[in-house]
């Protein structure tokens, strides 16, 4: 039988990589001078809690707390490149990550939940084909907003450390020694992509709100609103059952749009990149070792 490996994943940073293991996360970034720095930490309490084996509470609170951890770990990226030695932690962090998630929300679940509302009220759509192209419109949004920022040379370096991330990862779990020559044989694409949950939530969303029927304008933005979470939770749910069954061929049929998509937030890495990316998984692979050869105290 083939052994089961840890879920490890990450995301790219500025001008580096991110990996989080099941205990540890660590994060490699290519300094000013061209060194690799390496940030090591210990992840906290609620990945060891009990409710993170429990389905769909799970993926609320572990994308939560992954959004802390990438929002934190992204300004000790940009402090590396400036020189700068500046915490975002505690109200900061948070105000910081509200005003995010509040904008995001606004442009893709408000805006188009306008749109859908307009075109059933000046048109005279019935609600369902209303909230169908509500959601057409908010699938439209973020492959929009993915391909255009992708112009961005910044972002675009992201999008490098990104796919060295990928490439990684897949060689890891494909029992590959951890070279660049290795790493950069493999696949740009991973089923347990951020980009693959972004398309199932759209997906999901289109799905719900479609069937939920007529509403009152309140009501109607209320709903996209409170209903977010148990999107999140689906969404999650549905890439980790993909992501763990992905040797079954419906499944790599299904997943096929969800790794589409990652062709524009991936883009071929450098050498340097991938050594970064490296560097970071070899940093959190390390100490997840270390954790199982310690001694129980």
């Amino acid at each position: 039988m083939k052994e089961k490996l840890p879920t490890y994943g990450g995301q790219a940073v500025i001008e580096g990589v991110l990996m989080r293991g099941t205990r540890h996360v660590a994060m490699a970034m290519r300094a000013p001078n061209g060194e690799i720095v390496i940030h090591q930490e210990i992840l906290g309490g609620v990945y060891k809690a009990g409710w993170m084996k429990a389905p769909f509470l799970r993926g609320v609170i572990g994308l939560w707390d992954a959004l802390i951890l990438g929002t934190r770990f992204l300004t000790i990226s940009a402090n590396t490149q400036t020189g700068e030695d500046e915490k975002l932690e505690g109200a900061p962090l948070y105000a910081t990550l509200a005003v995010s998630l509040l904008g995001g929300v606004a442009l893709f679940f408000l805006l188009p939940a306008g749109a859908g509302h307009l075109v059933e009220l000046f048109l005279g759509w019935k609600s369902f084909a209303a909230n169908l192209v509500e959601g057409l419109i908010r699938l439209a949004l973020l492959i929009g907003y993915i391909w255009a920022i992708g112009f961005m040379p910044d972002i675009r370096r992201v999008f490098q450390y990104h796919g060295a991330e990928h490439k990684t990862i897949n060689a890891f779990e494909a029992g590959l020694d951890l070279t660049p020559e290795n790493v950069a044989t493999r696949s740009l694409q991973h089923p347990r992509c951020g980009t693959s949950f972004l398309l199932a939530l759209v997906v999901v969303s289109i799905l719900i709100f479609t069937l939920l029927g007529p509403m009152a304008p309140w009501l109607r933005y209320t709903s996209r609103l409170v209903l977010l979470p148990l999107l999140a939770s689906i969404a999650y749910e549905y890439i980790r059952f993909m992501a763990t069954h992905i040797e079954n061929r419906f499944c790599q049929l299904i997943i096929k749009p969800n790794l589409a998509l990652q062709r524009l937030t991936t883009r071929e890495p450098s050498r340097n990149q991938l050594e970064v990316a490296i560097a970071a998984f070899k940093a959190m692979y390390e100490q997840e070792l270390a954790d199982k050869t310690a001694p129980v105290k």
